[in-house]
């Protein structure tokens, strides 16, 4: 088995897109015709965005929806950057909700912003 997609359920499939763009420069890898469901090329692994009628078409269960105005979810998605502050301004300057400013803990220099949709994304120079 091997992991394939992590898909995050948003109000605006299309808008979610251009944020995560705006804010950290990746592109759409795909989109549906009906703008339900799209990915991002962030390399190997996908990052995809689907509205909530979407997943609500394929499972019957309720879930509990990201929203910036809400506590974050349990989770976190880790990009790596070569410039910490400019990546964290370009973020914050995009609408990314600024959390935790650029800093260093031992060897590891990370900021932490919250994405339009809610989600949290900690941002990781090497």
């Amino acid at each position: 088995m091997q992991f394939m997609t992590n898909v995050i359920y948003v109000d605006n499939v299309e808008e979610t897109l251009d944020f995560y763009y705006q804010a950290f420069g990746f592109i759409t890898f795909s989109l549906s015709d009906n703008a339900e469901y799209g990915e991002l090329d962030t390399g190997n692994v996908k990052i995809a965005f689907a509205n909530h009628p979407y997943a609500q078409a394929h499972f019957k269960q309720g879930y509990i929806r990201a929203h910036p105005k809400q506590p974050a979810l349990g989770f976190e998605l880790r990009f790596t950057c070569n410039n910490l502050s400019e990546s964290y301004d370009k973020a914050v300057l995009a609408g990314a909700e600024p959390l935790c400013p650029p800093c260093q803990k031992e060897s590891l220099h990370y900021a932490y912003v919250r994405a339009t949709e809610g989600t949290l994304i900690c941002l990781v120079q090497l």
